[in-house]
């Protein structure tokens, strides 16, 4: 059975870059009717916080991401990493090196003088042991084949190989009894039965390290299949410059989950031509042919066209609840949904964003809509007061809000003082909506109701001198 995993670190929020290999991950999964794993890499004490381990739970179920095991924490396996390291210690895989930080510094700048790589020179390796060295402080580390070559199948990149003498005797075991990244990732994919690594292709040069102590321990190996990078317009790699990077700031930003997992998952791989796709359509059509070699540019114009296909076409009671939370923000307090599917009925062709469509929203909410200046001076002033009063009349004497008689109300107007509609249309807007766009005065007018219509031309009316 397939079986993929993502494994994070919670030393910060989860990334653009991370939520990529997630969904990949999950999409394969799901695709192949395998198991998708939720692995917590936290064994960086002093980085890894509570609060980021809550945010990467809470982006992936945002997402769309669900799990079948997990998420299991690195940090309640210490143990199982440590008698992996002494098991390699047994079978001459590992050997014990003393060296102390200050030698290990002096090494590395006697070699970056005589041009060489700055690696560990195997002091250790091949000495003769010691018992415990007197007490003294020590590292376990692996012992790399010195010759030869690793070379692996790379499901998007090919065929890549490394030559042993490139790769050192990396630490598996610190002083502290911690270990180290590359070693409790090979434990941890093995004795999970992870049998498809799908992650970004900076890890690459992780690979050999990895595949030469899966042959020590004698496990399975893994396929492996490395992403290109996400990169902004400029080619350089995506980092703040280029904008947010956290999955967690698009949310706060009022994109749908929907089409922010349907944008990832073009980061780097197509069906086609399609650019829309549901999200069963996405787990139908995913495989690892298609994704590409080259890095995938991040484009957050195309992102936002993308949300607004979605603020299109999603239910509008979804959205509505959506929405909700951010008027909330905005001090609007909580608002029955049944109210809001209006608003966003004639709001949604205008609004990419449920951020923006709370702001192009907020006028309906509360009694005193603030003017814009340049609304104010333009369309509330004495020319204009009559023209209101008159307008309000004429409401308070429908008979009902339909908008057949509200147009006739605003022709009857025009025709009594020999001018355009816009004459009449513009400073009732101002005096619903505080503002001089906004969506069809009529519709807007049904919404407010006739109670808080009425009120704001009152307040307009009197605004003027």
């Amino acid at each position: 059975m397939i079986k993929t995993r993502f494994a994070p670190s919670p030393t910060g929020n989860l990334h653009i870059g991370g939520a990529r290999t997630a969904l990949f991950n999950w999409l394969y999964a799901r695709h192949m009717k395998g198991v998708f794993v939720l692995r917590i890499e936290d064994t960086d004490v002093e980085r890894s916080k509570d609060e980021y381990t809550k945010a990467i739970l809470d982006g992936l179920e945002w997402l769309g991401i669900d799990w079948d095991e997990g998420p299991f924490f690195q940090a309640d396996r210490m143990d199982i990493y440590r008698e992996h390291a002494f098991r390699l210690l047994e079978t001459g895989h590992a050997y014990k090196c003393y060296c102390s930080a200050e030698t290990l510094e002096e090494k590395r700048g006697i070699a970056v003088k005589e041009g060489r790589k700055p690696a560990y020179d195997r002091t250790c390796r091949n000495a003769i042991p010691a018992a415990d060295r007197d007490g003294r402080p020590f590292v376990i580390r692996f012992k790399t084949p010195i010759s030869g070559a690793v070379a692996f199948d790379d499901m998007v990149r090919g065929r890549i190989t490394f030559q042993c003498e490139e790769l050192d005797d990396l630490v598996i075991l610190r002083s502290d009894t911690t270990p180290t990244y590359n070693f409790t990732v090979v434990i941890d994919d093995a004795l999970m039965g992870i049998t498809h690594i799908i992650r970004g292709d900076d890890h690459i040069n992780n690979t050999p390290r990895q595949i030469v102590i899966y042959e020590a321990l004698g496990y399975p190996m893994p396929l492996f299949a490395h992403v290109p990078l996400i990169h902004g317009k400029d080619k350089a790699r995506l980092s703040k410059r280029h904008g947010a990077t956290s999955l967690i700031e698009y949310k706060n930003d009022g994109f749908h989950p929907e089409a922010f997992m349907n944008y990832l998952a073009r980061l780097g791989w197509a069906h086609g031509d399609q650019e829309v796709f549901s999200r069963e359509e996405l787990i139908d059509h995913f495989d690892l042919a298609n994704v590409g070699k080259s890095p995938a540019i991040f484009d957050i114009d195309k992102l936002t066209w993308l949300n607004g296909h979605y603020m299109k076409t999603l239910p509008e009671s979804i959205v509505a609840e959506r929405l909700a939370p951010f008027l909330q923000e905005m001090g609007h307090g909580t608002l029955a949904i049944d109210k809001l599917i209006p608003i966003v009925a004639i709001l949604k062709e205008r609004a990419k964003t449920l951020l923006e469509m709370a702001r192009m929203a907020a006028f309906f909410f509360g009694d005193e809509v603030p003017y814009e200046e340049a609304a104010r001076t333009k369309f509330l002033t004495p020319d204009t007061k009559p023209v209101l009063e008159r307008f309000l009349a004429g409401f308070k004497a429908l008979p009902s809000l339909d908008e057949e008689e509200q147009k006739a109300l605003v022709e009857q107007i025009t025709e009594e003082i020999q001018k355009k509609l816009v004459a009449v249309a513009q400073p009732v807007r101002v005096a619903l909506t505080g503002r001089t766009v906004s969506p069809g005065i009529f519709e807007v007018i049904t919404i407010l109701g006739r109670e808080q219509v009425e009120k704001r031309l009152k307040r307009a009316i009197e605004s003027i001198n």
